[in-house]
């Protein structure tokens, strides 16, 4: 999810709740304790030179059960670090505790945010052998014109 679609969305709700893959819910009570520009310039196991960034928002709960953040107060403060950050409309990557800080895609299901997981991958299978998947067929779903029959010709 974008920048714009967050706030697009955020302008229409009333209640803010994220909902982790598991299916729980950050406890209502989260603060967001961060929003940043992250940027990662690294070079793959392929030798190739990559830039990428994201936005980080990072949401974090404690004992304070007297606060709720506001689909409104969330996006001004949104509104205030792009304009602090100079922070473009860039996908947005979300920080959660969990055994460790995990890193979560975002996406929305019309009522919740959905933490979506984030998986490694080779950036270069090209070059470290790795072979391109191949697509897997289903025998029962060719096309049956293109099959031989006794007498059609084509043996």
């Amino acid at each position: 999810m974008k920048l714009s679609e967050i706030k697009s969305k955020l302008n229409k709700l009333e209640t803010i709740a994220f909902q982790l893959p598991n299916g729980e819910l950050v406890p209502s009570h989260f603060h967001v304790t961060e929003i940043g520009k992250i940027t990662k310039n690294f070079i793959d196991c392929g030798g190739i030179v990559r830039y990428e960034e994201v936005v980080n928002l990072q949401l974090w709960n404690e004992n304070d059960y007297d606060h709720r953040l506001q689909p409104e107060k969330l996006l001004n403060i949104i509104e205030l670090s792009e304009k602090t950050l100079n922070i473009g409309d860039l996908e947005i990557e979300v920080e959660y505790q969990a055994d460790t800080i995990g890193k979560f895609g975002l996406d929305f299901d019309g009522k919740n945010f959905l933490l979506t997981n984030k998986q490694t991958d080779c950036l270069a299978k090209d070059k470290c052998g790795i072979p391109a998947e191949k697509s897997k067929l289903v025998l029962s779903e060719l096309n049956n014109a293109s099959t031989c029959t006794p007498g059609g010709g084509c043996c």
